[in-house]
């Protein structure tokens, strides 16, 4: 059904992956649709400041696993996120192990957040 992802599809393909079995509404799924925002805010914070707040990225990010899936969570997160973004997220998918096998193969994960998440 969804061949390539676009701004168009992109909340149909959310809306059809999303399992929340206590929403309750379009109100509670944009709630949920904003950790997106917030996880590329986070990354934007890290890429000014250098300061990396893993805790709070993996807390976003095993929410957004929990309610749409592995796969499509993180196809969600690399659509939704700048692409400069990607080696820090592929980092946090690897750690996770929810990393999707085929996607981005090309793109190395950052080393700084790979040993900050090695820490914890």
């Amino acid at each position: 059904m969804f061949e390539k992802l676009t701004k168009d599809n992109i909340t149909m393909y959310a809306i059809q992956h999303y399992h929340n079995p206590s929403c309750e509404g379009m109100g509670e799924f944009n709630d949920d649709m904003k950790r997106f925002k917030y996880v590329k805010r986070l990354f934007r914070k890290y890429e000014e400041s250098g300061i990396l707040k893993e805790r709070l990225l993996l807390n976003h990010i095993i929410v957004l696993n929990n309610l749409f899936g592995a796969e499509a969570s993180s196809t969600l997160l690399f659509f939704k996120t700048e692409q400069e973004h990607w080696p820090a997220l592929r980092g946090f998918l690897e750690f996770l192990n929810i990393m999707p096998e085929n996607d981005l193969l090309n793109v190395e994960s950052d080393k700084k957040v790979k040993q900050k998440l090695m820490k914890l």
